[in-house]
């Protein structure tokens, strides 16, 4: 079976700048919308109706994560990630996982009607929401419908045509944005966030099947694909397991300890935080895992290392501006998007934004899948996990949510050590570069005092 034409005579340089460059406009645009129908829906909904969703959007990620074998991963770094067998292989794969979270889903939702029946939960925990079994139900339908996600989109992404699938992602936004804002002010019900998320990734996948160039998936089932994607994601599988109970462990804990109200608020000052870290990790991960790859493939360790430390640079400098903003701008943040309500959320992200110091070294993740290693991953998440499930119980039972946030903003710290183990082993560290950008945390910092400082004397 011949492969997909995927050549490109453009320099790794130009390819990646143009990714690079619609990547930069999806997530601006991306992130603005979601932050303009949050801001909306604040004012439509009530505080605890964010809670039950933040609750919601964490058992779907969980199911999701907890089952990702790197299927896009694969697909980007494999030699075969052009070939169709290889990719109808792929796509079946993602569909029967797709109806297996769904089913677990629903499995899930039973459990905590069951456990609302039997009074497990305080009755003003997020857990005791009446709603929250039903709302579980209906989410996991976005399961079913993300197995059915065109493969075309993945080798979009291996070879830098990033415009075509740019435009398909905002176009399921705009219409998931839409059907929310619409619901939501003839409802005022979470339902309206609901079926939003449901329409835009029915939206998403239509159009990926559609819209993009290449041929149409079938299901196929090819033995030595099948092996390739079980080798290379078993490593996946295990980080993706692990990683998902550090990334979203603090939501798992608090549904128990906070008030939907306080889950909700909390839920903002996620918000915002992950739509920054969000957006920077999409943007520069869409451009490095490609052009990493594309050097490990041709095992070019000069090239790739140099790649790495133009990459390190710009995110660094970007990185520690903005946790320094964040640090000390948080509260007028909140207060100009907010209403009283949420004034909560200003210390809170100003808590949250610790992370992004080590947020910065994910892209040495990005380095080790290139090159197979993707075990490194997999300890790295192993680390958080430990960390931040032994710091939050800690925490909550000495000084209650205020010192638990503290734990969810630095839990990650240990993970440094491995890092920087791996990338001395890989002779891509160098302690003079990353002294040398540390002063733009204090610039930042200053930016968003001065920033806080002005609009206070106004």
């Amino acid at each position: 079976m011949p492969s997909i034409d995927v050549s490109a005579t453009a320099s790794l340089r130009q390819r990646a700048l143009r990714a690079g460059s619609w990547n930069l406009v999806s997530q601006v645009a991306s992130q603005l919308m979601r932050l303009g129908g949050n801001l909306l829906m604040a004012r439509l909904l009530v505080p605890e109706m964010f809670g039950v969703m933040v609750i919601a959007n964490t058992v779907s990620v969980l199911l999701h994560l907890l089952s990702d074998v790197g299927l896009r991963q694969n697909i980007v770094q494999s030699p075969r990630g052009d070939d169709p067998d290889f990719l109808d292989t792929a796509w079946t794969v993602q569909i029967i996982r797709g109806f297996v979270l769904f089913v677990l889903t629903l499995l899930l939702a039973l459990a905590a009607w069951f456990a609302q029946l039997a009074d497990v939960w305080p009755a003003d925990a997020t857990y005791a929401e009446p709603v929250l079994p039903w709302v579980l139900a209906a989410t996991g339908l976005s399961a079913v419908i993300w197995g059915f996600q065109s493969t075309k989109i993945d080798v979009a992404v291996r070879t830098f045509q990033q415009k075509r699938v740019v435009l398909v992602d905002l176009a399921s936004q705009v219409m998931g944005l839409v059907v929310m804002l619409v619901l939501g002010y003839l409802t005022r019900s979470v339902w309206a966030l609901v079926i939003a998320g449901l329409v835009s990734a029915l939206a998403w996948t239509l159009l990926g099947h559609t819209v993009l160039e290449g041929p149409h998936n079938r299901l196929h089932w090819e033995r030595n694909a099948l092996k390739e994607l079980i080798v290379f994601g078993r490593w996946i599988l295990l980080s993706s397991m692990v990683g998902v109970l550090a990334m979203y462990g603090d939501r798992i804990w608090f549904g128990a300890s906070m008030t939907t109200a306080q889950l909700g608020v909390y839920s903002i000052a996620v918000l915002i935080l992950g739509a920054v870290q969000t957006a920077l990790m999409k943007v520069f991960g869409a451009v490095a895992l490609p052009a990493f790859s594309e050097a490990a493939r041709a095992d070019d360790k000069e090239r790739l290392k140099a790649l790495y430390h133009r990459f390190r640079l710009l995110v660094d400098l970007l990185v520690l501006f903005i946790c320094g903003g964040f640090l000390t701008a948080s509260p007028l943040l909140i207060g100009w998007l907010y209403d009283d309500r949420y004034r909560e959320a200003g210390p809170m992200l100003a808590i949250l934004s610790l992370s992004f110091l080590t947020l910065r070294y994910t892209l040495a993740h990005q380095v080790w899948i290139a090159l197979g290693l993707t075990k490194y991953q997999a300890i790295d998440n192993i680390i958080r996990l430990v960390s931040l499930w032994g710091l939050l119980p800690l925490l909550l039972a000495l000084g209650g949510v205020d010192w638990a946030i503290w734990g969810v903003a630095l839990h990650t710290l240990p993970t440094l050590v491995l890092i920087v183990y791996v990338n001395c082993k890989l002779g891509i560290f160098s302690l003079k570069r990353e002294l040398i950008v540390l002063p733009m945390l204090l610039v930042g910092a200053l930016c968003g005092a001065l920033l806080t400082a002005f609009f206070n004397w106004l």
